[in-house]
């Protein structure tokens, strides 16, 4: 899953990678949106998803890794839950002009005890922060990744996708580990 706030580049990163035409469930962005919306620095922006965004990487032949991209606006969160339903993991997209969007995104996902990393969309003109005070303002322990991103550029969302799957393993061995020391 890719997550984040409204506006953080969720449709930009899945479209960078995808080996499809990414499926975009967009909607104009209407003026009962404003105030409600808040674009942030994407004042211009005139479309947002509604439902999801959809791209796939085909990894092998026998392996394939689907991409779903949430809504970033609070309305819309109850269809997180249908998404996370498998999902192996989640980035969540941070843009640092806006940190406060993430929080809700974070709870989420450690609330479902999903493996994520953390990636600051390095936006143009943007705030420009060290990944550490990153870490620090959203509280995250040490072994959660935080990383850099341009998810306008495939090698970057490939990276950080890269990043997501070793998490992944991470979670993976050393989750029945945890719970045989619960069970003792």
């Amino acid at each position: 899953m890719i997550s984040g706030g409204f506006g953080v580049g969720k449709t930009t990163f899945i479209g960078a990678i995808s080996e499809i035409e990414p499926l975009v469930t967009e909607a104009a962005m209407t003026e009962v949106a404003v105030g409600v919306d808040d674009p942030g620095r994407s004042a211009d922006k005139t479309q947002t998803t509604v439902a999801l965004d959809f791209g796939r990487i085909t990894l092998d032949s026998s392996l394939i890794l689907y991409l779903f991209g949430t809504p970033g606006q609070d309305r819309f969160v109850f269809l997180w839950d249908d998404l996370v339903d498998g999902a192996l993991g989640a980035v969540i997209v941070v843009d640092t002009g806006r940190v406060e969007d993430c929080y809700p995104v974070l709870d989420y996902f450690e609330e479902h005890r999903t493996p994520f990393v953390v990636v600051v969309n390095r936006f143009e003109h943007g705030d420009q922060f060290d990944l550490d005070e990153v870490r620090e303002a959203l509280d995250l322990d040490d072994w959660i990744p935080v990383l850099e991103c341009d998810a306008r550029q495939r090698e970057s969302v490939k990276a950080v996708l890269v990043a997501l799957l070793e998490q992944v393993l991470l979670h993976h061995v050393s989750a029945p580990r945890l719970q045989a020391r619960h069970v003792g």
